[in-house]
């Protein structure tokens, strides 16, 4: 017999709350906001509250969002023209957004990588050059994350689908278990090494996180174009100096009580063994994701759209019989994503349009009058930081904040494209923040490895460097390479 999917009606009691009572204050709104201003605030509110405590899934909640913005008015759901010319444009246009596609490709791209075992075998070899020791181990785990993040724009699924399944092998390899005094023998350093590795690489390259990816989308409303190789220019310093010093700190505060570990090295050859030679399905996948990564480091040069390559490259997937199309459809988590990154980049660009964005950045900015813009920009990515604490959602979070704060940082006097890559680079390493603060978080924490105080205690400690390293080292290497 079938029957209704359960949901739970409760968690849509704080969204419908917030919206509203944005949307009944309307007539005691601030001076110098419309009306259509603050009821887009209300529907946009009350959709992100929803992304929080998640009734339904995200796509799910946003899409309501979407069709509640069209039923109340404030935007048509096809172009209206009048007399020939368009007076107001469409809200299915969203799904036109050309960062939510780049995502989709780029998850199609890397379930290319999964499927052909590629990057199994990438991770295999890892462990068996630098798995001599914890410290080595560690730093084989980094290298896979690295690796595979370019072309992985859900840190969840780079974390859970290739790093994590490695690190469960591994640790009852020299039996640590997990929820059990053992842990700490090799399962917990592996675990929380490649949490930390994770936010690194998400940070790293502008497609290996799909909040990355909404930062670029609602820069461009500020009218500032964020592309591939300029965002890896901007990065590459910090993110070097932790990738090869983060295992190393994790190795002495969060040590492993076995040291040497002489049957990775075994363990990876017989796992190497009994897949045996590269097979065909690998070396395409290869081929293809090395011509990828090039284009994207030229797609500047070659005035070639990232997304783009994305689609040539999965069109090159389907025409050598990596992917099929069954493949394509089956990847949810992308077209999960299509959905509400689309959605709540038409609500910030309706709250752009509206006037929204542009009061609050004045108001902020009068209250931030006498402090260098500088000041202001590192001020205002260390609110974003820290706010983490309160979102469960990277994507939740960007998408309320990071439009506002950038266009206070530039109103502030901030140089357009070193606030928009800045506060994207902050946008990343707040991930670091708790063992909720991603979906990669979750994945990890929930393995019973480390305990939750352990989690918060490092994650502080490791935040604060994180910030000191982006903040002024990578202020620093911004200023060398001409961003400001």
């Amino acid at each position: 017999m079938k029957t209704l999917e359960k949901i739970n009606y409760q968690k849509f009691i704080l969204p419908l709350v917030f919206g509203l009572l944005f949307w009944f204050t309307t007539p005691i709104r601030p001076a110098g906001v419309t009306v259509q201003a603050w009821q887009m605030l209300a529907i946009f509110i009350a959709t992100i509250v929803g992304c929080i405590t998640l009734p339904i899934p995200i796509s799910g909640v946003t899409l309501i969002g979407f069709t509640l913005t069209i039923c109340l008015g404030l935007a048509p759901l096809a172009d209206k023209v009048v007399n020939g010319q368009l007076v107001a444009k469409g809200a299915i246009n969203a799904f036109a957004n050309s960062s939510a596609w780049l995502i989709v490709m780029a998850f199609m791209i890397s379930r290319g990588i999964v499927k052909t075992g590629l990057g199994q075998r990438i991770a295999l070899f890892f462990v068996k050059w630098f798995g001599h020791k914890s410290l080595g181990l560690g730093y084989a785990i980094g290298a896979i994350d690295l690796l595979v993040s370019p072309a992985t724009p859900s840190n969840a699924a780079r974390a859970g689908g290739v790093v994590y399944p490695l690190i469960k092998s591994l640790a009852e390899t020299f039996g640590s278990k997990p929820n059990d005094p053992s842990r700490k023998k090799m399962g917990a350093y592996l675990i929380f090494t490649e949490f930390q590795i994770n936010i690194i690489t998400s940070s790293l390259f502008m497609t290996a996180c799909a909040p990355n990816l909404i930062a670029v989308a609602l820069a461009s409303k500020a009218g500032v174009t964020l592309s591939w190789m300029p965002w890896l220019m901007a990065s590459i310093v910090p993110a070097a100096i932790c990738l090869l010093t983060v295992p190393y700190f994790v190795y002495k505060l969060y040590p492993p009580e076995i040291k040497e570990t002489p049957n990775a090295k075994e363990w990876a050859t017989g796992q190497l063994k009994e897949m045996g030679k590269l097979t065909m399905p690998e070396k395409m996948m290869a081929v293809i994701f090395v011509i990828t990564l090039i284009l994207w480091m030229l797609s500047s040069t070659l005035g070639i759209d990232a997304t783009l390559i994305a689609f040539i490259s999965v069109s090159l997937l389907l025409f050598t019989g990596v992917l099929t199309p069954k493949d394509l459809l089956s990847e949810t988590g992308a077209w999960n994503i299509l959905i509400w990154l689309s959605i709540l980049v038409f609500m910030a660009e309706k709250l752009t349009q509206f006037g929204f964005i542009g009061w609050i950045s004045t108001s902020i900015s009068a209250g931030m009058k006498n402090i260098s813009w500088l000041a202001a920009l590192v001020i205002l990515a260390l609110v974003l930081f820290y706010t983490h604490y309160l979102f469960a959602s990277a994507t939740a979070h960007n998408s309320a904040m990071y439009l506002p704060l950038l266009t206070v940082a530039i109103a502030a006097g901030a140089p357009k494209v070193l606030a928009a890559q800045f506060l994207a680079l902050f946008s990343a390493i707040m991930g670091s923040t708790t063992h909720y603060s991603s979906p990669a978080a979750s994945v990890l924490a929930s393995s019973g490895y480390v305990k939750q105080g352990e989690w918060w205690r490092l994650s502080f400690i490791f935040g604060i460097f994180y910030i000191l390293v982006y903040g002024v080292i990578g202020l620093a290497w911004m200023k060398l390479i001409g961003m400001w």
